[in-house]
């Protein structure tokens, strides 16, 4: 683990719907969570070794500065490159302190996460839901067993949704990124209605999701070397089916769109795409009122 400084710390977030600002800010490059599948180790995010982690040591007065500037208040959204409660966030707290600034500043956040660490800031949290706070758990799976194999250093997805229902039971907004799933692995009806039936009791709002995965160079040799440890044969299957496609889809999406539909709608749990929030935020309706 190393310090960088960094030379700017948020950007616009094109992802968000709504007429209000929307803003990226990760505080960490890289992530310890080692999952198997992850798509910022590709070429392009230029992250040479992903599982060295780097945080942006000036990262809290450069947030400070920039939220400082900006003359309409909007939504932060975090964890969509590197995981903000990693391991190292224990100790280093950074995205603790992100949190603090950004409630200051009265702007809203949206976190993805797979860690049940998030519950250490609910004070934080409900500090933050006045303007706008929402919490996304990362699920592609509530099987523990198969999550170790495919997410290795992550919290298990009993921790999150056991975590997830005291953030409900809080009065945090909750949610669920059914993504990705994996081909020939993840990608059937028993693992898609379980995740929407214990993402339901835990108190998940909505849930947004995607058939099917990512694959390009360096995500690609990683992934593939993952399966030949894990799952001997499947990389075969993987080449026959996607050869070097970037999008690689369940070749049952079209059926298990229609299991999450039917299991949505049994659970009452809404289907959303990504970036749409659970809600207004209370600086929207501010805004209109003034």
């Amino acid at each position: 683990m190393k310090e960088i400084k960094a030379k700017t710390i948020i950007s616009p977030f094109f992802g968000q719907s709504g007429d209000f600002k929307s803003y990226t800010y990760n505080p960490y490059r890289g992530c310890q969570h080692g999952c198997i599948y992850c798509d910022s180790r590709s070429l392009c995010y230029g992250i040479d070794d992903f599982e060295d982690i780097s945080y942006k040591g000036n990262a809290i007065d450069l947030l400070k500065r920039e939220l400082g500037r900006k003359t309409t208040k909007g939504i932060i959204n975090t964890g969509s490159m590197s995981d903000p409660y990693m391991p190292a966030e224990e100790k280093l707290e950074l995205t603790r302190r992100s949190l603090q600034v950004i409630a200051d500043y009265r702007f809203g956040v949206q976190i993805i996460t797979k860690s049940d660490l998030v519950t250490r800031d609910l004070g934080l949290l409900k500090r933050l839901s006045k303007t706008y706070c929402c919490i996304v758990f990362t699920l592609t799976t509530v099987d523990d067993p198969l999550a170790r194999i495919v997410e290795p250093a992550a919290p298990l997805p009993s921790k999150r949704l056991q975590a997830m229902r005291t953030l409900f039971e809080n009065g945090i907004d909750v949610g669920v990124a059914m993504m990705p799933i994996l081909p020939f692995i993840q990608d059937n009806r028993e693992n898609i209605s379980s995740i929407v039936s214990a993402a339901a009791k835990a108190g998940a709002g909505f849930i947004y999701s995607s058939m099917g995965m990512t694959l390009r160079d360096r995500q690609r040799e990683y992934y593939y070397s993952r399966l030949d440890e894990s799952f001997p044969g499947l990389r075969e299957r993987y080449e026959r089916a996607f050869a070097d496609s970037y999008s690689c889809r369940s070749l049952h999406s079209r059926i298990l769109m229609n299991v999450l539909m039917n299991a949505a709608q049994d659970h009452g749990v809404s289907l959303r795409s990504f970036g749409e929030l659970s809600r207004k935020p209370d600086f929207e309706d501010q805004i209109r009122l003034f």
